[in-house]
């Protein structure tokens, strides 16, 4: 992640596609709502603690909060209008399966791996 550009924008989109709320994702991630607010808007940054454990929540590499990044995350579908902390959690630990399960199929494929992920 050392040369990535992360994007508040980006981190926004994503984070709506999913239908996550700033809270939900703040609670997620045990911080205010308002430190939310500003890093979509550019005004703060995310730890890279915090930005692993979003880019598994969305079922993303964490290239994907790049600006111009078009990496979509994984695909499925929740039925809950309230999701508590341990739901998230939850879902984050699936979608690290998830991932690495891709990434594990693109080295038996012969994929070039030297990008990271």
């Amino acid at each position: 992640m050392s040369n990535i550009k992360i994007s508040g924008k980006r981190i926004k989109e994503i984070r709506e596609n999913n239908n996550f709320s700033q809270s939900n994702i703040a609670t997620f991630l045990g911080v205010d709502q308002s430190l939310i607010s500003k890093v979509e808007k550019d005004e703060r940054a995310l730890s890279s603690d915090m930005l692993e454990k979003l880019a598994a929540l969305f079922g993303v590499h964490q290239k994907a909060f790049s600006a111009g990044s078009a990496e979509k995350p994984l695909a499925y579908a929740l039925r809950a209008s309230d999701l508590t902390a341990d739901d998230m959690n939850t879902i984050s630990a699936i979608n690290k399966i998830a991932l690495n399960c891709d990434f594990v199929t693109s080295l038996l494929n012969g994929a070039n791996t030297s990008d990271g992920n």
